[in-house]
């Protein structure tokens, strides 16, 4: 099997199209200057051609190598009275056992079935703490979410307004705009805006223009709405609707 990490050769292999020349893999050594897979999968993904947003399957592909590479950094954390002896039983799990008893748990969640040396894995795994907070929805990063805010309380206090919102693309002459559709003149008060059918297929064609929205919007309502400067992380002279801001905290879902 082709190995998924530190080989800037899959992609090119993978969308032949795309890499016509055959260069600029994630993560290659021999570039003069370093670049992060995650700055250059968002370059791509914001290329004016829009070759790497709209082809199949090449946004899935590069959100599962940046998750892929994340899960590098994740790490067991254990009470230090048992790491000893933890450490030791831990050592002799073979990956099989463990790819095993994952593929025998997402079948039949049942432990009646389970083998004795995959039992065995599965209590070891159970003394022991994943840290993951740098995978984006894993239930380390809830936890460490909920740990930041609570944190915020005590220097801040209690928040004062709870705000949702959610900027909706589909009919929206901004992402027509963002998508390529250059003949949506922004100036008028009501653009004229194509059939809800066509704007359904361009939605659906670059997600990424529609993440793009979503974040173009969210930050603009904090800029305009509520007086926030984001260069300075301060709130802006003027102020917004609700006066000053002294901090806010934001997740996405």
């Amino acid at each position: 099997p082709i190995s998924e990490y530190n080989n800037p050769a899959l992609p090119l292999g993978m969308f032949p199209m795309l890499f016509l020349f055959g260069i600029a893999g994630f993560d290659d050594d021999t570039r003069p200057m370093a670049v992060s897979a995650r700055k250059q999968a968002k370059y791509f993904l914001d290329l004016a051609v829009g070759a790497f947003a709209i082809t199949v399957h090449t946004s899935a592909h590069l959100t599962h190598i940046l998750t892929r590479k994340v899960h590098l950094f994740t790490h067991f954390m254990v009470h230090h009275s048992h790491f000893d002896v933890l450490a030791k039983k831990l050592s002799t799990v073979s990956p099989t056992t463990l790819e095993r008893l994952s593929d025998q748990l997402q079948k039949e969640p049942s432990y009646s079935n389970l083998s004795e040396p995959d039992r065995q894995a599965l209590n070891l795994l159970n003394q022991v703490n994943t840290i993951a907070a740098c995978i984006p929805g894993s239930q380390s990063s809830k936890i460490f979410i909920h740990n930041d805010i609570h944190s915020d309380f005590v220097y801040f206090g209690v928040p004062h307004v709870f705000f949702t919102c959610n900027p909706n693309p589909a009919h929206s002459p901004l992402f027509q705009v963002m998508f390529g559709d250059y003949s949506i003149d922004l100036t008028q008060c009501f653009p004229c805006l194509v059939p809800s059918r066509e704007h359904a297929i361009c939605l659906a064609q670059d997600p990424i223009a529609a993440a793009d929205f979503f974040q173009f919007s969210v930050k603009a309502i904090f800029m305009h709405l509520f007086g926030w400067d984001f260069d300075t992380a301060t709130s802006t002279e003027h102020g917004g609707i609700l006066g000053h801001i002294e901090a806010f905290y934001s997740t996405s879902e």
